[in-house]
């Protein structure tokens, strides 16, 4: 994997109670996150109509583990890893090519469900669009799991700490706040923001700790992508931030079940790693990458800024062009729009960016 691919990460934020002065010692101070409640979930404007939910799992490897590795509770046994964790609605009726949806990194698949404050995600509004829609858990978060045995095999000082990979999960203020381009500082909006500020510290809920690490070579979600398009018999593969990239990743180790690629502010386009066959292989799918408001800002991380991000995409989408394919570049602004965030999805105006990327899929993917 490319470093870059963890310089753009999407940890969420905790900030603390909003004020009307939105001061940033109220926003990014230590206190106890409020919790989304119930009644903040507004309800759809009619009835969702399935013709079928579930869940399932993509790949895995079953292997050996010591009762060490295991946490000590028995015998060495077999145990299961690398799997990924599927959640699906099929619409009633369903009309329209598969959308597969990734999330960023130290997120889950929450990340495209009832927004922070408590509107309907692009998840839902997919499936409500006529898309059979399936959101899945990074390998290695939330319900796709982890092994633990290096953990263990730390902790029995059966190998030294250095083995065990770099969790990450980046902070409240700076990885998220001026990362996710809330705003310019932490606690500080940009006056047009369209992150719905107020509901800041529910989005601080939904981090989960990458245990895969930071520092991993083959990611194993890009084939159990490739395989689970394929096992949908064609799907388009929607990506954000951290997972921006891997569908290139996947296209490449398999296409054929690979319908479109919508990259949506990838923290890496990787233009000068792929090599002029897999850029071949690339420009046989059609692929949207867009990108949202104040790509100048700066982040308040080390690395790149969104800006370089969105230079090395348009020298993908050069390549791309240049071999034939078919690779549009968007920023919101471009549409008249003003303020987007790096969390698009859960911005005020998600389901006009989600309408964007509907109308793309109904020009350039077959069913």
């Amino acid at each position: 994997m490319n470093s870059m691919d963890y310089v753009a990460v999407c940890p969420p934020l905790r900030a603390a109670i909003l004020t009307a002065a939105l001061l940033p010692s109220a926003l990014l101070g230590a206190g106890v996150a409020a919790a989304q409640e119930l009644h903040e979930v507004r309800p759809a404007e009619g009835p969702l109509v399935l013709e079928s939910r579930g869940s399932f799992f993509v790949g895995g490897e079953q292997v050996e583990r010591t009762a060490v590795e295991l946490g000590s509770m028995g015998p060495d046994d077999r145990i299961t890893i690398d799997q990924m964790y599927v959640e699906y609605m099929v619409p009633d009726g369903a009309s329209k090519v598969a959308v597969v949806m990734v999330h960023g990194a130290t997120l889950s698949g929450k990340t495209y469900d009832t927004t922070p404050d408590g509107r309907m995600g692009w998840y839902e509004y997919f499936v409500r669009n006529r898309h059979p829609v399936y959101v899945v858990d990074q390998i290695g978060r939330a319900r796709s799991g982890f092994d633990q045995s290096t953990f263990n095999n730390v902790r029995a000082e059966l190998t030294p700490p250095g083995e065990q990979p770099n969790l990450l999960r980046l902070a409240d203020g700076f990885g998220s706040w001026t990362n996710f381009r809330i705003g310019p500082e932490p606690g500080k909006p940009f006056p047009d923001t369209q992150f719905p500020i107020e509901a800041a510290d529910k989005l601080s809920r939904q981090s989960v700790p990458d245990l895969l690490g930071t520092s991993r070579e083959d990611n194993p979600n890009w084939k159990a992508l490739s395989d689970l398009a394929l096992q949908l018999d064609g799907a388009v593969l929607l990506t954000h931030s951290q997972s921006g990239p891997y569908p290139l990743e996947s296209a490449i180790i398999d296409a054929q079940g690979i319908r479109g690629i919508v990259m949506v502010e990838p923290g890496t386009c990787n233009a000068q790693v792929h090599t002029d066959e897999e850029i071949a292989i690339l420009a046989q799918t059609p692929i949207l990458i867009l990108f949202g408001d104040h790509l100048s800002s700066p982040t308040g991380l080390p690395g790149p800024t969104w800006q370089d991000r969105f230079d090395d995409c348009t020298a993908l989408k050069q390549r791309i062009d240049a071999a034939g394919g078919d690779l549009r570049l968007l920023t919101t602004p471009e549409t008249g729009v003003r303020g987007n965030s790096h969390m698009m999805m859960m911005d005020r105006n998600n389901l006009q960016i989600a309408d964007l990327i509907l109308a793309w899929i109904d020009d350039k993917v077959a069913r």
